[in-house]
C-alpha cells in the first residue's frame, strides 16, 4: 500500500514534531533527515516525513529544494500532501514559506491552501489572524528575539502578504466554530472570490479537526503539527486496519551521551541552566581563537560513561554585539563535537535547537531513523537502523519541560 501522507518539514526539529504528532494518530511514519536520492528505500508505512534545512536558506534554494521532495513524495504515491513549518511561523518578508507554499500549490494544482500553524498543545493558537504563544502575541514573545526569524508582527494575513504575490484572507474563528459545513462554504466563497491562501484560526484541537475535516481535497494543507495531527486521524480513520499495523518500536541504546545546545530561546535557556547543575558543560563562545580545537580537547578530558553538555545559547543582552557569521560558526563547532563525542562513543545525543539539529544531523550522516516514544509532547527520540544503534532527541528551541534535557540523559528507555 502506497503512503497516505507525505510531509514536507523546513528544519529538522520540526520534522521530528510532525512525525511524532503523525504516529500519536496512529500513521506508521518514516522519517528521513535530507532530500531522498535515488537510492533511498521506502518500506512498507502511513507516512513519510522529509525534512530538509531550508527553513533560513535562500528563497529560491529552498523551492527548488522543496519542488524537488515534493515530486519524490508524489513518486511513492502519497495522496495527500503536507507543508510542515514552526508553530511560531519562523519566516521573514523575504520568505521562506509564502514561496515555498506558492510553488507547491503550484505545482499540486490546488486552487487553496490552509495556512494554519496552530498548535493548542503547545499554547501556539490562531485568533482573528493573530498568532499567540500562551497568552502573549508572537509579537510580545520572546520570538522577537530570534537571531535569524525575527517575529514582530503577529499578524499572520499581513506576514505572508508580504511573502507571496497571490490574495490572502482570513477563515475566523466564528466561522470555525459554526462546524465543518460553515467553513467549506467560507472556503468555497473565497475561492470564487480568487483567494489563494486562506489564514485559519484555530483555538483548540477541535478546530483543527474540523478544518481538516471540512478543507479536504480542496486545498493544500500547511501548518505546524497540530493540523498534521487532526489530518493524520482522519486518514488513519479512512484507513481503518490497513493503518498503524506492525509497528515495533526499537530500545534505546545505552551509553554515555551528549547534549548539544544552539537555540537561544527562553526555553532552551532555562533547560540549559537546569542541565549545568548536572552534569559537565562547556559554553562555546564566538571569541575564541581555537573554538573547535578547544571545544574537542574539553570533550576528550570529559566524554566518559555518564553524559556531557556542549552549548552556545545565550540570551539576547550576549548576542547584541557578535559578528554577523556568528551563528554559521557555533553551528559548525556544535556540529563537530557532536561528531566527535559519537565516534568517542556516545549513543545519545539530544539536540536543542532546529538549525543545531540539521546541522549535527548532517554531520553524523544520519538520513533516516524510526520514530520512537515521545520524551516531552513533540519531542521524540529516533532511533537509527544502523549497527549499533545511535538514538537522537531533537527539540525544538521552543519546546520541552525545564528538567527535559536532564531526564534526556537519564531516561533508559
Amino acid at each position: 500500500m502506497s503512503p497516505l501522507l507525505g510531509c514536507l518539514a523546513d528544519d529538522y526539529t520540526g520534522g521530528t514534531d510532525v512525525a511524532a504528532a503523525l504516529r500519536r494518530s496512529g500513521l506508521r511514519t518514516l522519517l528521513l533527515f535530507g532530500a531522498p536520492t535515488p537510492e533511498t528505500t521506502v518500506p512498507d508505512c502511513d507516512a513519510i516525513v522529509v525534512c530538509l534545512k531550508t527553513r533560513t536558506a535562500p528563497a529560491d534554494e529552498a523551492v527548488r529544494q522543496s519542488l524537488a521532495v515534493h515530486r519524490w513524495l508524489l513518486a511513492q504515491g502519497v495522496s495527500h500532501p503536507y507543508v510542515k513549518y514552526c508553530s511560531t511561523f519562523d519566516s521573514t518578508d523575504q520568505g521562506n514559506i509564502g514561496p515555498v507554499v506558492d510553488a507547491v500549490t503550484q505545482a499540486d494544482d490546488r486552487p487553496l491552501t490552509i495556512v494554519c500553524p496552530a498548535a493548542p498543545e503547545h499554547g501556539r493558537t490562531l485568533y482573528q489572524g493573530h498568532l499567540f504563544v500562551g497568552d502573549r502575541l508572537l509579537s510580545q514573545s520572546p520570538m522577537r528575539h530570534h537571531p535569524l526569524t525575527p517575529m514582530t508582527d503577529s499578524d499572520l494575513v499581513a506576514v505572508l502578504g508580504r511573502q507571496t504575490p497571490y490574495p490572502v484572507a482570513l477563515l475566523a474563528h466564528e466561522v470555525v466554530a459554526q462546524g465543518g459545513d460553515a467553513v467549506r462554504t467560507a472556503l468555497r466563497d473565497l475561492r470564487e472570490r480568487g483567494i489563494r491562501h486562506v489564514v485559519t484560526d484555530a483555538v483548540d484541537d477541535h478546530d483543527l479537526d474540523t478544518i481538516a475535516a471540512a478543507a479536504g481535497p480542496l486545498a493544500l494543507m500547511t501548518g505546524a503539527a497540530g493540523l498534521a495531527r487532526a489530518v493524520g486521524a482522519l486518514l488513519a480513520q479512512t484507513a481503518g486496519e490497513g493503518a498503524g499495523g506492525g509497528e515495533t518500536v526499537p530500545p534505546l541504546p545505552g551509553g554515555p551521551g551528549i547534549v548539544i545546545a544552539g537555540s537561544c530561546s527562553a526555553a532552551t535557556l532555562e533547560q540549559v541552566a537546569r542541565a549545568r547543575e548536572k552534569f559537565p558543560s562547556y559554553r562555546l563562545h564566538p571569541q575564541a581563537g581555537d573554538l573547535i580545537g578547544d571545544c574537542l580537547r574539553w570533550l576528550e578530558a570529559h566524554l566518559g560513561d555518564g553524559s556531557v553538555m556542549v552549548y552556545s545559547s545565550a540570551p539576547p543582552e550576549e548576542r547584541a554585539e557578535t559578528p554577523p557569521d556568528t551563528a554559521d560558526v557555533l553551528e559548525q563547532a556544535l556540529a563537530a563535537a557532536a561528531r566527535h563525542a559519537v565516534e568517542r562513543g556516545a549513543r545519545r545525543v539530544v539536540v536543542a535547537g532546529g538549525e543545531t539539529s540539521g546541522a549535527v544531523v548532517n554531520a553524523l550522516g544520519v538520513t533516516s531513523v524510526i520514530v520512537s516514544a515521545e520524551a516531552d509532547r513533540g519531542v521524540p527520540w529516533c532511533v537509527t537502523t544502523a549497527s549499533p544503534p545511535l538514538a537522537l532527541l531533537l527539540k525544538s528551541g521552543n519546546f520541552g519541560h525545564p528538567d527535559l534535557l536532564v531526564r534526556a540523559m537519564e531516561q533508559r528507555q
